[in-house]
């Protein structure tokens, strides 16, 4: 059996963090906590739960998880958002592995979202698919500004677990109206230094096509009312992207 460390990055989560830390206690041999000096009780609940607790200023979310994962003492780490928590089910799923050994270099996992208080379970929102729980000398996070990610090395194996990782999103809609503001440039920013080029037609065309996408053609109108809330935002995002990233070329283009 090998041991598994749990890395949670957080800021102000004295709402989130003992849920969190509950949730992974039967499997876990030690929670790391890298804190963005929080003004709650973030630090203080979790030290109470007998995690491992850290002070650094936030230079990244990739960068901060990959330094968490350095205070980390096995190779096997398992990261988690102060907002999320493990089901039953992929808390049984990551036993099995644990028992075996953890014969794959990386894993898988469904996150459940939980959106106002309704979980959604349709739409572009599930199954949302995540890898979470690696072998840290197989993968690492990359530093995008957005949306990092865990890149494996060349010849990985990744295995899909059983279970979802739940997940509170937004409690209301000026919360998600907000994140939107903020990812959409972030992401129009990647994407700028990537080299992507756009027409204007996209800042159009995309948003109808990821409304589709959600609400009909991946069942969002099966969650009722909040299926419609999410596509909506999710077309909402798509257009500030496109639309700050055809901004961007202008602006390149404009002398100066």
């Amino acid at each position: 059996m090998n041991s598994l460390s749990v890395v949670i990055i957080t800021f102000n989560e004295e709402k989130n963090i003992k849920r969190c830390i509950d949730s992974v206690k039967t499997v876990a041999d030690e929670v790391i906590v890298m804190d963005s000096f929080s003004v709650d009780r973030t630090g203080e609940i979790a030290k109470e739960m007998g995690a491992k607790f850290f002070l650094r200023a936030f230079t990244g979310y990739g960068d901060q998880k990959n330094t968490a994962a350095g205070y980390a003492t096995y190779d096997h780490i398992l990261y988690l958002d102060a907002d999320e928590f493990l089901s039953p089910e992929l808390i049984m799923a990551i036993e099995e592995q644990k028992e075996m050994g953890f014969p794959f270099d990386g894993y898988t996992m469904n996150r459940l979202n939980n959106y106002c208080g309704k979980w959604i379970r349709h739409g572009s929102w599930y199954p949302d698919k995540k890898l979470r729980l690696v072998n840290r000398e197989r993968g690492a996070w990359n530093l995008d500004l957005v949306h990092e990610s865990l890149e494996m090395k060349e010849g990985s194996y990744i295995h899909h677990l059983k279970g979802d990782l739940l997940h509170y999103t937004y409690s209301n809609f000026d919360e998600h109206v907000e994140k939107n503001i903020k990812y959409s440039w972030l992401s129009a920013q990647l994407l700028h230094k990537r080299g992507k080029r756009v027409k204007a037609i996209k800042a159009f065309i995309n948003p109808f096509w990821a409304f589709f996408t959600s609400y009909f053609l991946r069942a969002g109108f099966l969650d009722g009312f909040y299926g419609f809330v999410i596509a909506v935002n999710i077309a909402h995002l798509t257009f500030l992207k496109y639309t700050r990233l055809y901004q961007l070329q202008q602006d390149q283009k404009s002398p100066s």
